[in-house]
């Protein structure tokens, strides 16, 4: 299991449904710190949390 993998079933334990709002909102934090090594990984963890870890996979609205 990749990090990001890690980091999103961690989230999505414990903040459940609002796992990817708090995920972007880990993602702005690092943006605005002009990280751009860390908004890569964040920005990892918000599409396997939305995708449901499956590579290619549409989005769940």
């Amino acid at each position: 299991m990749s990090e990001a993998a890690r980091i999103a079933a961690q989230l999505s334990a414990q903040y459940g449904e609002d796992a990817a709002v708090i995920a972007t909102l880990r993602a702005a934090e690092v943006a605005a710190q002009g990280d751009t090594e860390a908004l890569a990984h964040w920005d990892e963890v918000i599409i396997i949390l939305e995708n449901g870890d499956r590579p290619g996979a549409a989005p769940a609205n």
